[in-house]
């Protein structure tokens, strides 16, 4: 990767970031508001990579990966309160869970 193509990655990463924040601003769907989160994590990814070109040790993608694993877990856990929610509230759409019921 050369160094003038990383305005270009910037304008991408910062690209992926706004959509990521707009949907999960946006949308109502437990699943759409995930995959929201997924996609800014993966616009810092870019950026850690992305500036990690002119570091000799790789230390920019070592954190990538880091911040890879991580998404999985905090996916892994969000999907399984989704599921739970779902079954309490036999719904995923946040306007209708918005408060917590007593049984």
């Amino acid at each position: 990767m050369d160094n003038s193509f990383l305005p270009y990655y910037l304008l991408t990463s910062a690209l992926l970031f706004s959509i990521g924040l707009g949907v999960v601003v946006t949308k109502r769907n437990v699943i759409v508001v995930l995959m929201g989160i997924e996609l800014m994590l993966n616009a810092v990814n870019l950026n850690l990579v992305a500036f990690s070109k002119n570091d000799p040790n790789l230390q920019g993608q070592m954190f990538s990966l880091f911040v890879i694993v991580v998404a999985v877990c905090e996916s892994v856990i969000a999907l399984a309160i989704i599921l739970k929610a779902y079954e309490y509230f036999k719904t995923v759409n946040l306007d209708e869970i918005n408060e917590v019921k007593e049984m």
